[in-house]
């Protein structure tokens, strides 16, 4: 798309496989804001399509769309960096959980006992959780 091109909605919901009722939903929120046409369609240029890219970046890792709006909309940089962090503390907090989980799993598959619950290695996974819930 040439700098000075544009897009309309249909064309922009498929490059990014999207239905074009998110983008105007995303309108409505303040996420987005095309130009308008002749008739009043929506023309996106090159900044929205970044735009669109980083909506649904955001969305892969976890922001919900207010506080995308939030971050996309703010001048206020340390605003936009406190919501950052707490959803980088979200996800450190997230990685430890399935890293556990992996840990857990992987021990289970090291197991050839018939009762997984009796094996050594595995109980040795799971010690810090009976003790946690000790009387």
């Amino acid at each position: 798309m040439k700098s000075s091109a544009t897009m309309g909605i249909g064309e922009v919901a498929a490059r990014f496989g999207l239905a074009t009722h998110v983008l105007r939903h995303w309108e409505t929120m303040g996420l987005l804001s095309p130009a308008r046409a002749a008739g009043g369609r929506r023309r996106y240029g090159n900044s929205d399509l970044y735009r669109v890219a980083s909506i649904l970046l955001a969305k892969e890792a976890g922001l919900g769309l207010t506080d995308i709006r939030d971050i996309l909309t703010t001048a206020d940089v340390e605003q936009r960096r406190t919501i950052q962090r707490r959803h980088r503390d979200d996800l450190f907090r997230r990685m430890d959980e399935i890293q556990a989980a992996l840990t857990l799993i992987e021990g289970g598959l090291t197991c050839d006992h018939e009762d997984l619950t009796a094996c050594p290695t595995f109980r040795s996974l799971v010690a810090a959780r009976v003790d946690m819930h000790r009387s």
